[in-house]
């Protein structure tokens, strides 16, 4: 199983090296394109103001933010890093992700997750939609995927759109039957592989009569002539 990790962040602006920092992070098991139900999640105290437009996007006021952990935290960063593990990173415009993930990571002297590991979504959108809109919400309406549950961009929510947006762009309903076929042949195969095949604990009945039996050993006597075969069937 290919296992990888969709990755989303929730910010206070554009660029850390501002001062800008991270405010939500969520990651998102999935494998072979697929949701496992495993997931990261927290929102982390930026330890500064948050800016109105920010808000705008996001919802997270300084207010609700204050008091929860930060990032710091070993708590945090280190069981983000634990639940990442080694698998590749998807995100949607990447570098941005990961350009506040690695400023976190190294503020605290960890090593960052290096750029090689990362897939960028929206890089796979803008080759297979040359010159189109390849926003997260602009994919989302391309494929039909339902905006119902967002009022406002979250981490988490954005991270479960983008899962579904990467199935589409990794070859969409037919990938999806396609594992789902195969899942299921693997099950039948387990499950009678399971099922060791040996003589029945009670014997199956005659359905024959013993005079229908007698006249079939006189047929393979007076007719056949060789009980070979069926003799030691006691036929």
């Amino acid at each position: 199983m290919a296992r990888e990790i969709v990755l989303d962040t929730e910010t206070t602006g554009f660029e850390p090296h501002l001062g800008h920092r991270l405010v939500e992070l969520a990651a998102l098991e999935i494998e072979d394109y697929l949701p496992t139900g495993r997931s990261f999640h927290v929102y982390i105290d930026p330890e500064r103001d948050m800016p109105p437009e920010a808000e705008k996007v996001h919802g997270l006021s300084a207010a609700f933010l204050a008091g929860k952990p930060k990032f710091r935290d070993k708590e945090i960063h280190q069981d983000f890093l634990d639940f990442v593990g080694d698998a590749p990173i998807i995100a949607h415009n990447a570098t941005f992700d990961r350009t506040f993930v690695n400023y976190e990571l190294e503020v605290l002297g960890v090593a960052p997750l290096p750029e090689e590991r990362w897939i960028d979504t929206l890089a796979l959108a803008r080759k297979r939609f040359p010159g189109m809109h390849n926003s997260l919400d602009a994919l989302c309406k391309r494929f039909k995927i339902s905006l119902s549950e967002r009022e406002k961009h979250g981490a988490l929510i954005d991270a479960r759109l983008l899962a579904a947006v990467y199935l589409e762009l990794k070859g969409g309903r037919a990938l999806s039957l396609e594992l789902t076929t195969h899942a299921m042949a693997a099950q039948a195969v387990a499950v009678a592989r399971a099922a060791a095949y040996g003589a029945r604990p009670r014997p199956l009945p005659f359905r024959s009569t013993e005079a229908e039996r007698e006249l079939h050993a006189k047929f393979m006597r007076e007719v056949v002539k060789n009980e070979e075969l069926w003799g030691k069937f006691g036929l």
